[in-house]
C-alpha cells in the first residue's frame, strides 16, 4: 500500500473527522519545520507527510480510494468509486488524479498562518512543498522570519512564546503566574464584615503592542468569619503583554494583631489578670465585644491555674454557616503577691489548715 496514512496521523482506520483534526493539529505543531531549526530536513519531510495524510483521510472520496487501492491508487490514476478502471460514461475518461496541496496551505487553514513560530526563518526552503516565496507571502521577508498575513506569535516576558487562539486551534496563550498581595484586616472587620476599595496600578496593551499605565479601583466585600489565608481573586487584572494572558490579581486575608483578643479557628481567646484573692473568692469584670457591645462576666467559682471560662456563641462568625458563632474563651493570669507579712502567713495557714 505504500505509506500508511493512518499510522502517519496515529489514528485507527475508524477515525472520525474530529479524530483526524485533533491528531493533525498536534503533529503539525510538533513537526513544523520552523519549530525544529536543528533538525529541519527531517521535520520538513514529516510535516509534508502529515499534511498529505490529513488531506487524503479528511476527504471522503480520496479516503475511499486510498482504503481500496492504497497510495498507488491515489497517485497512479485509479478511478473514483463507481467508475471502471480508466473509463466510464460511454468511454469518456474519468481517471482520478491526486495532486497534493501545499502543506503550508493546510496548516494555514488550521492556524491562521503558514508559520506561527516567529523568528525561526520560515519554511521557504521546503522543496517539493510548493514554495510561495515572494515578499508578503508565507515565506517572504515579513516579520518573524518571513511569513505573510497577520502575525500570530507574541513574545512573552521570559523569552518564550505564547500563542493566541485562532480558528479551532488548540493553542492557548501562556498565562502569567498569579500576583498575590496581603490584605490586612482587623478582627472587627472579620467579625462584622466590611467593604474595602483598593487602588491598583497596572499596564494594559493595545492591539499594536503599545503599553500604557492605568489605575483602577477594585472592591472587596470582606465576609463575616473570613479567616487568615482566605483568597479573593480578580481574574486577569495583572499587567498585560501580547501573547500572554494577564495574571490573576489575588488578595490574601491577613489579620492585624488585636489588643484584647486572639483568634483560634472560630473561637476568640483573651487573657484576664486577676489577684490571688479574686482567684480564691471569685471575681466580676467586663469585656468589650468586636461589634461594640459590653459583656459582663461573673465568676463565683475558684479560679485555679489552667482554669478557662467559656462563653458560648461569643466567638467569631462561622463563614460557611450563617448565624453560627464560635466561643469566647477566657484564660486567667493569677497575680501572686510578691511578699507576705508574718501575720498574713499565719492567717493563710489557719485558713487552709
Amino acid at each position: 500500500m505504500g505509506v500508511d496514512y493512518y499510522s502517519v496521523l496515529k489514528v485507527p482506520k475508524t477515525a472520525t473527522e474530529d479524530d483526524l483534526k485533533k491528531s493533525y493539529r498536534k503533529l503539525a505543531m510538533k513537526w513544523h519545520p520552523d519549530k525544529n531549526p536543528n533538525n529541519k530536513k527531517e521535520a520538513e519531510a514529516k510535516f509534508k507527510q502529515i499534511s498529505e495524510a490529513y488531506e487524503v483521510l479528511s476527504d471522503p472520496q480520496k479516503r475511499q480510494i486510498y482504503d481500496q487501492e492504497g497510495e498507488e491508487g491515489l497517485k497512479g490514476g485509479m478511478p473514483p468509486p463507481g467508475a471502471s478502471h480508466g473509463f466510464s460514461n460511454g468511454g469518456t475518461s474519468t481517471t482520478f488524479r491526486f495532486n497534493p496541496r501545499n502543506a503550508e496551505d493546510i496548516f494555514a487553514e488550521f492556524f491562521g498562518s503558514a508559520s506561527p513560530f516567529g523568528g525561526m526563518g520560515g519554511m521557504g526552503g521546503m522543496g517539493g512543498m510548493g514554495g510561495r516565496g515572494g515578499r508578503g507571502g508565507p515565506f517572504g521577508d515579513g516579520m518573524f522570519g518571513g511569513f505573510g498575513g497577520g502575525e500570530n506569535v507574541f513574545r512573552t516576558s521570559d523569552g518564550g512564546q505564547g500563542f493566541r487562539s485562532f480558528g479551532d486551534s488548540p493553542a492557548q496563550p501562556r498565562k502569567a503566574p498569579p500576583v498575590e498581595n496581603k490584605l490586612l484586616c482587623s478582627l472587627e472587620e472579620l467579625y462584622k464584615g466590611s467593604t474595602r476599595k483598593m487602588k491598583i496600578s497596572r499596564t494594559i496593551t493595545d492591539a499594536s503592542g503599545k503599553s500604557m499605565p492605568i489605575e483602577e479601583i477594585v472592591t472587596i466585600d470582606v465576609k463575616p468569619g473570613w479567616k487568615k489565608g482566605t483568597k479573593i481573586t480578580f481574574p486577569e487584572k495583572g499587567n498585560e503583554q501580547l501573547g500572554v494572558t494577564p495574571a490573576d490579581l489575588v488578595f490574601v486575608i491577613d489579620e492585624k494583631p488585636h489588643e484584647t483578643y486572639k483568634r483560634d479557628g472560630n473561637d476568640l481567646i483573651t487573657s484576664k489578670k486577676i489577684s490571688l484573692v479574686e482567684a480564691l473568692t471569685g471575681c466580676s469584670f467586663t469585656l468589650p465585644t468586636l461589634d461594640g457591645r459590653t459583656l459582663n462576666i461573673n465568676i463565683p467559682d475558684l479560679i485555679y491555674p489552667g482554669y478557662e471560662k467559656v462563653v458560648p456563641k461569643e466567638g467569631m462568625p462561622v463563614a460557611k454557616e450563617p448565624g453560627r458563632k464560635g466561643n469566647l474563651r477566657i484564660k486567667f493570669d493569677i497575680q501572686f503577691p510578691s511578699r507576705l507579712t508574718p501575720e498574713q502567713k499565719t492567717g493563710v495557714k489557719k485558713l487552709f489548715s
